[in-house]
């Protein structure tokens, strides 16, 4: 959490300091879900997204909405929610903590009522990045997507192959955001996991796909994060 808190201070300081036309409206989606019922229980996220809504706050957003322990049903009715407020503002950051998995090239954060008996229930029952990227798209100048969820897929011992040649990837898919000044940050690489944590591991790092946003983006976060 450490390390998503430092990026996210970052672009904060080095894009809102730097640049005070920048932002004039400034909005955040926060999703923690900790409580699975069909899966192992993660101890993290509910801290993790608290924590990462305080430091939004702090930073003066004029919208931030935080969502504890979603179902389907109600993550698609927060992310319908916030597209209403993403309207008209300079920039929208959506961060989720939780399970994460990645089918057949198609990364999906995973709700707390989720089962994914087969693989193809993932349709119905979990929350694709696509989604998320499309909710987002309005915002003027910066999109930033925040997936605290590069976990192995907990459902991968019991969920049933539809097509054998279907792949169900380790970790979450390295994706390159179409849209210009788009950045999409994951808790690990592409293809590697990020472990659950107990209160004394050491902070994961972040890896961020590269894009137009980011290359830009990097000659003023790094100094800000170096400093």
């Amino acid at each position: 959490m450490r390390a998503v808190a430092a990026i996210v201070l970052a672009f904060w300081a080095a894009l809102f300091f730097n640049e005070p036309a920048f932002a004039e409206k400034r909005v955040a989606l926060v999703m923690g879900n900790s409580a699975y019922q069909n899966v192992i229980r993660l101890a993290n996220p509910g801290n993790d997204s608290a924590a990462i809504s305080a430091t939004f706050k702090s930073a003066g957003f004029d919208v931030v909405e935080l969502k504890h322990d979603l179902n389907v049903s109600e993550m698609r009715r927060a992310l319908r929610d916030f597209s209403d407020a993403v309207r008209d503002v300079d920039v929208a950051i959506i961060y989720f903590a939780g399970h994460g998995i990645e089918i057949d090239g198609t990364n999906y954060v995973i709700p707390v009522d989720a089962v994914l008996e087969r693989d193809i229930d993932a349709f119905d029952e979990a929350i694709p990045l696509d989604r998320i990227l499309t909710v987002i798209e309005p915002a003027r100048q910066l999109r930033l997507v925040i997936l605290d969820a590069c976990r192995d897929n907990p459902f991968n011992k019991t969920m049933k192959r539809t097509i054998g040649a279907r792949a169900v990837g380790r970790g979450l898919a390295k994706v390159e955001p179409t849209s210009p000044n788009t950045l999409i940050a994951f808790a690990a690489k592409a293809g590697s996991t990020a472990t659950t944590r107990t209160a004394r591991s050491p902070p994961r790092s972040l890896n961020i796909c590269p894009s137009r946003a980011w290359i830009c983006a990097r000659r003023l976060v790094l100094p800000a994060m170096t400093s």
